[in-house]
């Protein structure tokens, strides 16, 4: 009844922000409108801020465990939807704006009925910066700049001690299928990825009169390409693998002249860091065997991207238990098993578990030009009225002896055990 009473008030929130998309680590007007609407609800509420523009709060009532409520506030660069920001080219073609709208209504409905105090744990309400991996170029000023560490909003926050304390994770994201009823997805694991660049070097000359003293970069790269496409025979479809290979930075080039230097930059994703790390130097040897053989050379970058995510099968349980419990959503999807999709909850799973409930009420592709939101009474009263059912009994069933907790040194170990090929 909460959910359905406040549903207007809710609807203008996701429309709004549907209208304010922002890339990572510059949601300054996302950030203003949560704060605005936390004070609303609590005028005397402490908050933390870290990684720029990210926001922690806490309904604290004594409890010696914490669970994370968590949404995202970036929205994905997609200059040819239809919604998009004509300067930025951010669109809100992720829904990531009804992350942060349910946040908000849960955090209201805990308060204003005081429900946060039959829980078994606090909850924290952590709204994270930049989960999509966009926007580079502007991510590497900042740390070049001394501004952040990592590119991804939540490992920054992992670094600021914001996770610190917690138990475990609760998350939302939509579903970028059409159904045909209202739903919800649970234990659909992720891929992680690496990214890697590939900077071939040769030397110029004129392509008419003296094509022969050049050294073609850009036919190494090719050579790379063909390398690689040759050498999917050999890689193993369990792992999730996928790699797309494209012509990155500048690049420019002209018919009458040996092109000298050429950057392919290209993603690796896949369930197993392993593997990943395995076929990552592969594509080294590749591009080195390529660049050598028309006697040129080569500069390898790895950068890591995002953990693989495996979604905690104990609090996976338990939410599947309050679905089968409540008769609100006719339909659940819970055996897709993983897909090759990816998202920074990979790192911070690495460090206590997590969960990510999808659920539907869109149509059109996700991250495409014609995503957006079709069923908003199903995401912003069904929904949330659900989910405050499922934490209920995760609190009334939780053993926290099925938890883990992993240091922010162990993660960056791993991290840096990635870039070291």
């Amino acid at each position: 009844m909460f959910f359905e009473e406040e549903y207007d008030r809710h609807l203008a929130l996701a429309t709004d922000l549907w209208e304010h998309p922002e890339l990572g680590f510059k949601e300054h007007y996302t950030r203003q409108r949560i704060l605005d609407y936390l004070t609303e609800v609590t005028p005397d509420l402490e908050v933390r801020t870290f990684a720029h523009t990210g926001i922690r709060v806490d309904l604290n009532h004594g409890k010696d465990h914490t669970m994370v409520f968590l949404a995202e506030m970036d929205s994905v660069y997609s200059p040819a939807h239809w919604q998009a920001d004509p300067e930025t080219g951010a669109a809100q073609a992720c829904g990531h704006f009804t992350q942060v709208t349910i946040a908000l209504s849960i955090y209201r409905y805990y308060v204003q009925t005081e429900a946060y105090k039959q829980l078994d744990f606090n909850v924290a309400f952590i709204f994270v910066p930049a989960e999509e991996y966009v926007d580079l170029d502007y991510r590497r000023q900042l740390r070049d700049q001394g501004e952040l560490v990592y590119l991804g909003g939540k490992a920054e926050a992992m670094r600021e001690g914001v996770f610190d304390d917690v138990d475990f994770v609760y998350h939302l994201h939509a579903l970028g299928e059409e159904h045909e009823h209202p739903i919800i997805e649970v234990a659909c694991d992720l891929a992680g990825f690496c990214y890697k660049y590939f900077t071939f070097k040769g030397k110029a000359s004129h392509a008419g009169l003296d094509p022969f003293s050049g050294i073609n970069a850009y036919s190494m790269s090719t050579l790379f390409n063909t390398a690689l496409g040759l050498s999917r025979q050999q890689m193993r479809e369990d792992k999730y693998l996928r790699i797309n290979p494209v012509l990155f930075g500048e690049n420019t080039m002209t018919t009458n002249v040996i092109p000298h230097e050429v950057k392919i930059g290209t993603d690796i994703r896949s369930m197993s860091l392993d593997y990943m790390k395995e076929i990552s130097k592969r594509l080294d040897q590749m591009a080195k065997g390529s660049a050598q053989a028309l006697g040129g050379e080569v500069v390898c970058e790895t950068e890591m991207g995002y953990l693989p995510f495996i979604q905690d099968a104990y609090l996976t349980k338990l939410v599947k238990e309050a679905f089968e419990a409540d008769d609100t959503i006719p339909d659940i999807i819970d055996d897709r098993g993983a897909i090759a999709a990816a998202g920074d909850i990979g790192d911070l799973s690495f460090m206590v578990p997590s969960i990510q409930i999808s659920y539907g009420g869109f149509e059109g592709r996700i991250h495409g030009a014609d995503f957006k939101m079709v069923d908003p009474e199903f995401v912003l009263s069904t929904l949330p009225a659900f989910l405050v059912k499922s934490i209920q009994h995760i609190s009334d069933n939780v053993d926290y002896r099925q938890f883990y907790h992993r240091s922010f040194q162990e993660y960056a170990k791993v991290i840096a055990d990635m870039m070291d090929n």
